[in-house]
């Protein structure tokens, strides 16, 4: 229930009595409401379809209390599509999208939301660490993940080993960057981490990963960046400028193996020049977060197999 406390209070009462007397709570990762559909929720890798229509004043009932009764307040994230709560979970915002000079300037008429619940896995990464970092030196590292295999949730918690440091492993603490596109990583709220990243962190949140790795060079002096789902020229070329300044990273992409990351052109010049050191591959197989291997680029060949 401690996850999902901050969820629950913007939930109209019905629909949270609703959800209190599901069994499994506390494997609650979304919340999708629809207009005059069923509520639907997603308990880990089983899909509940209960009995509850949601109304067109659910919608509005949980937009006024996202928003503090001020939703103009929130305009700049709303057309990002989201906006992030206390707790550092995200709501996802689907209707009538307003456009202004070819750009979405706020979407109104709202008919659908999508609550995806925030949780922090602590300790998740740490059999995951001797295999990134050695001599006290981190090596570039990513991620290979299909959706919804707990990419970000691992990723972050590298964040806090990184910035913490490893005693186990004579591992000391470094300054992070996190540049946190959509808000999931460490789910700020009011520009305050909500998840646990560290204590060396800083965080660049809603911001573009491009503009944010060359921001936290020029003002951060950060030692290592971390960012999700690199997949742009433009992600290719500030990384690139992050390695030529001396910063490590740590960053994921969607794929299902090491085969993904070679056969796209986008990452062609980054596997050339041998940007990354290790690949962790992700899978559901037992869960969310399974690691099916770790990969290394300078021997070819896997350094461990789950």
């Amino acid at each position: 229930m401690k996850n999902t406390k901050d969820v629950l209070d913007i939930l109209p009462s019905n629909i949270k009595s609703v959800i209190k007397d599901i069994k499994g709570l506390d494997t609650l990762q979304e919340i999708r409401l629809k207009v005059d559909k069923p509520l639907i929720l997603q308990l880990g890798n089983e899909e509940v379809i209960t009995g509850v229509i949601v109304s067109v004043q659910d919608i509005k009932l949980i937009i006024q209390h996202i928003s503090n009764y001020s939703i103009y307040a929130f305009e700049e994230e709303i057309k990002q599509g989201y906006i992030t709560i206390k707790g550092g979970h995200r709501v996802g915002l689907c209707g009538s999208c307003v456009i202004e000079n070819n750009k979405i300037k706020t979407i109104k008429s709202i008919g659908s939301i999508n609550i995806r619940v925030c949780k922090e896995v602590e300790g998740c990464s740490d059999n995951l660490m001797p295999y990134i970092v050695k001599d006290n030196k981190l090596m570039n590292t990513i991620i290979i993940s299909p959706p919804r295999c707990g990419k970000t949730t691992l990723i972050r918690d590298i964040a806090r080993n990184l910035s913490d440091g490893i005693k186990k492993i004579n591992f000391k603490g470094k300054k992070v960057c996190i540049i946190d596109e959509r808000s999931e990583i460490s789910g700020c709220y009011n520009g305050i981490p909500q998840m646990n990243v560290g204590v060396r962190t800083d965080v660049l949140d809603n911001c573009p990963k491009a503009e944010g790795i060359m921001m936290a060079i020029r003002s951060m002096s950060p030692e290592a960046i971390v960012c999700d789902e690199i997949g742009t020229h433009k992600d290719m070329e500030s990384i690139i400028m992050a390695l030529n300044s001396g910063i490590n990273l740590i960053t994921t992409i969607h794929g299902y193996g090491i085969e993904d990351l070679f056969n796209r052109l986008v990452f062609k010049e980054i596997v050339e020049n041998h940007v990354f050191r290790r690949a962790v591959v992700l899978s559901t197989r037992y869960g969310a977060g399974t690691i099916e291997y770790v990969y290394d680029f300078e021997k070819k060949e896997e350094l461990w197999r789950g």
